[in-house]
Order: C-alpha cells, then structure tokens, then sequence
C-alpha cells in the first residue's frame, strides 16, 4: 500500500481552503488582502533599499531591521500566489511537490524570521556586535533555518497519500500536510512540534528576557523622559513580538492538541501569524524610527535628481 501511495503521489492534487463560511465574500476579501500583500512587500523592500543605499545605516541596528525585511517579504512571496488564486479566481488545487515547495519557503523564511528576532533583542542588550559578527549571525540564522526545515518536505514526500486532500488553508504549512496521509505521521509531527517548542518557542522567551532586561537596565539610569521612551520602544517591540510568536506557536499547538476546534480559528490563527507582521513591523520598526524614514526620503530625493 505504501509503495503505491508513493508511487501515484505524483497524481494527487492537493485542493486548498479559502476562509470557510466566506467562500462567496471572496472578492470583497482580496481587496483588502492584495492591500496588506502590496503594504508588507513594498514597505520592507523600502526598508532593504535603505539600509542598503546609505553607508550612515551600515550599523547593527538597521542592518537587522533590513535582515527581518528581507524575511518578511519571503513570506509574503512565499504565500501571495495561492491566497490570490484563491480570492480572484477560485483556483484551489495545487500539485504536490508545489505543496511541499511552498510549506519549505513558508516554514523557512519563518524560521529566519524568528532567527533575526532573537538576534536583533541580544543586539540592543549587548550593543556590542560589529559587522563580521553581524554577517556570521545571518549565515548562521539562514543554514540553521535551512537545516531545521528542510527534513520536513522530504519525510512527507515519503509517506503515501491515497485519496484527494483537502488542506485548511489557503497555503501548505506542515502541521496542516501532516493530517493528510494514509500512514503514520508521528515521527513527522513530533520532529515538527519539536522544531515549534525549541526554536520559536525558545526564541520567543529569550527575546522577552532580553527586552526584560533592557528595560530594567534603562529604568534604572535614564531620566524621566528617557524612561518614557524607553518603556514605549521596548513596549512596541514586545508586542509586535507576541504578534508574531503567539499565533505561531498556536498554529501548531492546535493542530495537535485542538483538531476538532472551529476551521474559522485555524484559519484567523494562521493568517494572523503569516499576514499582520509583515505589514505592522515596517510601521513599529521602522516608520518610527527617524534614521530609515531619513534614509527612504533621501532615496527618492536623489532619484528625483537623477531624473
């Protein structure tokens, strides 16, 4: 039976899920998530352009800030075209190995993105690192990220499918392919738990200890109005934190432990974990902070002189 499964898997689409219950709403609904798609990959790819364009943002800071773009719009990429085959043209199924392609750049890019978190948080504890450090930390972040995921698509390619899937979303993430085959699925979805709990999950409580930490440290030197800034940067940060991780890390626990829940709480769990952050991280790290605003004006300021 196995063989068999493995030997037709091939010629088993996969059919994906709009947002259940709103299927006839799904026009209306593109817009504002074609709006969020433009808002995050434009905004972060400012942000790249930045850093990258001016030599006074080359410093750890802003560098990181363009290392989380970089991810952000990954993800973005990496879901935009079955999320707008869906809401524009009803166009569910997908192939297989596209499937499995897609889950890889999804859980990747996440990965990475949790990777640059952590770094950026120990950055503003130790304000120590310099660029070779910085560099290292990104080729470190990206083969680790790579390392981690990439055993996934392959273990699923492995196992047998033997009827038409229908996933819950509108993208192929691993803890949704899983519930799929015809076999048993426990080393998969305990290797899989176990990348959530020791990466995301263990990225999520050392950030928070170190912007704990960070503002402890400032509270304790800075004057009145040092302190106010202090608690509304590390406040900001932190939530655009539990944004991100929360949702995450729920995506996986559900599907787990919460199967039978409503589809309508998979699907906002998982759309507020892949959407929100791409689009708010511009506005809360970036829009706020004075030296890339700078650097995006004189970027369009110079080109206009160009012109």
């Amino acid at each position: 039976m196995g063989a068999k499964g493995n030997a037709s898997v091939d010629l088993l689409p996969f059919f994906l899920t709009g947002i259940p219950g709103l299927e006839a709403q799904h026009g209306w609904l593109s817009i504002p998530f074609f709006t969020m798609y433009i808002i995050a990959i434009v905004g972060n790819s400012l942000i790249m352009a930045a850093v990258q364009a001016d030599p006074a943002l080359h410093e750890p800071m802003y560098l990181f800030l363009s290392m989380l773009a970089i991810t952000e719009v990954g993800v973005s990429v990496s879901t935009l075209p079955t999320v707008m085959d869906i809401l524009w043209f009803d166009a569910r199924q997908i192939d297989f190995d596209g499937c499995l392609a897609q889950m890889f750049f999804i859980h990747t890019f996440s990965c990475m993105e949790s990777g640059v978190r952590l770094a950026m948080s120990y950055d503003r504890f130790v304000a120590i690192l310099n660029l070779p450090r910085i560099i290292s930390m990104g080729f470190g972040i990206t083969l680790k990220s790579v390392a981690l995921i990439a055993p996934l698509p392959i273990l699923s390619r492995q196992l047998p499918y033997c009827h038409t899937n229908v996933l819950s979303h509108s993208y192929c993430l691993h803890s949704d392919l899983i519930q799929m085959p015809c076999a048993d699925t426990k080393l998969n979805s305990i290797l899989g738990l176990a990348i959530v709990l020791t990466t995301f999950g263990l990225d999520s409580l050392l950030v928070v200890v170190f912007y704990v930490l960070i503002l402890y440290t400032v509270l304790g030197i800075a004057s009145g109005e040092g302190r106010r800034k202090a608690l509304n940067t590390c406040v900001s940060h932190i939530c655009a934190v539990l944004v991100y991780y929360v949702p995450m890390i729920g995506v996986s626990v559900m599907h787990h432990a919460a199967k039978h829940a409503s589809p309508m709480v998979h699907t906002l769990t998982s759309s507020i974990y892949l959407f929100v952050p791409p689009v708010i991280n511009p506005i809360i790290y970036s829009v706020k902070t004075w030296p890339i605003r700078k650097g995006i004006v004189a970027m369009f300021s110079h080109k206009r002189e160009l012109l």
